[in-house]
């Protein structure tokens, strides 16, 4: 499976090229700067000024963009369409790196986790900014996506237990009764949606059985 994985240097971006070079994938790194991922190949290029002729041919494009000051949290949003609107009308699969904070806490769905009294108001900015770019990913009815949320508390530092479980629009919680995950465990069960799943135009999020004692 041919599989670019864009803003590949990030935290999350460089254990998605990792677990993907072990599982056999033939990974391209589309970075900006100097290639600090395992992956041999690589395209020296802004995700802004990629073009449909960089991507053509790739079976699936990971999205691991981040943003996290004010002034660039638009760019989820404007990221997520230009991705969005270079692979339109393709077979190529778009398999985006989510937020937590827009996960339903209800059977309802009224109710999201980053409107929960807990919240931290400090990352609010942001939850509204991914849950803005996911509902107008949600429109697009012209490209393959899938939409993957971490765990509430996505750890950067946390080891690779293999031990996952998916859900869908709701926040799920493990049999600790906890919503966590490792960035290590979360690029394992990427990877498996990746090489194995089907949710076309779908979110789906994942929670891990880290143990936070």
């Amino acid at each position: 499976m041919k599989t670019a994985v864009v803003c590949a240097n990030g935290k999350a971006g460089q254990l998605i090229v990792k677990e993907a070079l072990e599982r056999g994938l033939d990974v391209t790194a589309v970075v900006r700067g100097e290639n600090k991922t395992a992956a041999e190949k690589v395209l020296k290029k802004d995700l802004f000024d990629l073009t449909r002729e960089d991507l053509d041919g790739f079976d699936a494009v990971v999205d691991a963009f981040g943003a996290w000051t004010p002034e660039t949290l638009p760019q989820h949003s404007a990221s997520l369409k230009h991705l969005c609107d270079i692979l339109s009308g393709t077979d190529t699969r778009l398999i985006v790196v989510g937020g937590a904070g827009s996960l339903y806490v209800d059977p309802e769905h009224t109710a999201t986790v980053s409107e929960g009294p807990d919240f931290p108001d400090a990352f609010k900015p942001l939850a509204s900014a991914m849950a803005k770019a996911l509902g107008e990913l949600r429109e697009r009815d012209d490209v393959k996506w899938t939409y993957i949320s971490p765990a509430a508390d996505f750890r950067a530092d946390g080891e690779k237990t293999g031990k996952v479980t998916w859900g869908g629009e709701e926040l799920t919680l493990n049999s600790k009764s906890e919503s966590v995950i490792s960035y290590a465990d979360y690029a394992k069960a990427l990877v498996d949606e990746l090489v194995n799943g089907s949710h076309i135009r779908q979110r789906i999020s994942v929670v891990g059985e880290w143990d936070l004692s």
